[in-house]
């Protein structure tokens, strides 16, 4: 369902329904009768569709997280807010960028159309921006030649999965986050020049994301904003609310 076309038809028809009673019927209508059922809807719901276009076209969309490939920093069942303007300003459902802001930055955490099918989204970190050299070897990142550090915080299990994994924090040239590494998973190396109008993205949860690894860079013109902070959290497992992770800044 391409709900931004939805919600795009929906305002188009109720503002054409509001804006025709203006001009005409109701100057046609006795002051005593109230207008037919399909204006009042119109009437009423006109604000509320505009508003929301407007909100979630070119400011803030919400997003929810449905794999643990981000764990630790985005668990499963995380409601994020997405910055819609943090890279540019795109036309609702034709997604053309006509404004440009801002170009990813590495350590961003990054929603996107997937390339392979546009028509789902995907969130992952970014690694790689356009001239950088990427080389993953032993389960470590070198962006241009340098070694990204990783410092060991302890181990324990990742929540979507059960899988047994190594707690690192790594700095990705001074922006420090959490990973997930799997002992029991063989590294898979590469190395790779990111080209002009493409970016790298990988998973926090390395052996466990499908990712730029996988299926290729994504371009310019997928990318849909930037992950601000955690708004809602539910844990499916347990049917509860995470009220600790509400206001949760992402990084």
């Amino acid at each position: 369902m391409n709900f931004a076309l939805i919600l795009v038809l929906l305002t188009f028809f109720s503002g054409v329904i509001y804006l025709l009673d203006i001009i005409f019927w109701a100057k046609k209508r006795p002051s005593a009768q109230k207008p037919c059922r399909i204006i009042e809807y119109a009437r009423s719901f006109f604000p509320v569709f505009i508003t929301v276009l407007i909100l979630r076209s070119f400011l803030i969309e919400p997003f929810r997280i449905p794999s643990g490939s981000l764990e630790p920093t985005l668990l499963v069942g995380d409601f994020v807010a997405v910055n819609k303007f943090a890279y540019g300003l795109r036309l609702p459902v034709l997604d053309k960028k006509i404004i440009a802001i801002a170009k990813p930055k590495t350590g961003d955490i990054a929603v996107f159309r997937w390339p392979p099918n546009p028509s789902f989204d995907y969130i992952k970190r970014v690694i790689g921006v356009p001239g950088d050299t990427i080389r993953y070897k032993n389960k470590v990142l070198t962006i241009n030649g340098k070694e990204m550090k990783q410092t060991l915080i302890d181990y324990t299990t990742d929540e979507s999965s059960g899988n047994a994994v190594a707690h690192y924090q790594e700095d990705l040239n001074g922006i420090k986050h959490d990973i997930y590494i799997r002992p029991d998973v063989s590294a898979q190396d590469f190395s790779i020049k990111v080209p002009e109008h493409h970016y790298f993205m990988l998973g926090d949860n390395r052996d466990d994301s499908a990712d730029s690894r996988y299926w290729g860079l994504v371009a310019d013109e997928y990318l849909r904003g930037k992950a601000l902070l955690v708004w809602m959290s539910w844990n499916g497992i347990k049917d509860t609310i995470r009220w600790s992770r509400i206001g949760h800044i992402i990084h």
